[in-house]
């Protein structure tokens, strides 16, 4: 496999474990979750935001040619302005 098909596979194993935390902490019931577990459930919001932004980064470089590791992660505040 390809450098840049290993960086996209360890993305996307990222992405599954981060999924599978918030969806954990989403079956305990929003009201019961502590000040702490809604606190990680944010970070896991803003990190599943940058892990998929920057996949999608990553495939848009490689569709037209250019180098899909020369993308960055961006700032949380910036990807969560998107509109889906």
């Amino acid at each position: 496999m390809s450098e840049a098909g290993n960086q996209e596979s360890s993305l996307l194993g990222r992405i599954s474990e981060l999924v599978t935390e918030e969806r954990d902490l989403r079956e305990q019931n929003e009201h019961r979750l502590t000040p702490e577990e809604r606190r990680r459930m944010r970070r896991l919001e803003r990190e599943l935001d940058q892990c998929w932004d920057l996949l999608r980064q990553r495939r848009a470089r490689e569709e037209f040619g250019d180098d899909p590791d020369a993308v960055h992660v961006r700032p949380a505040d910036e990807v969560e302005g998107y509109r889906q």
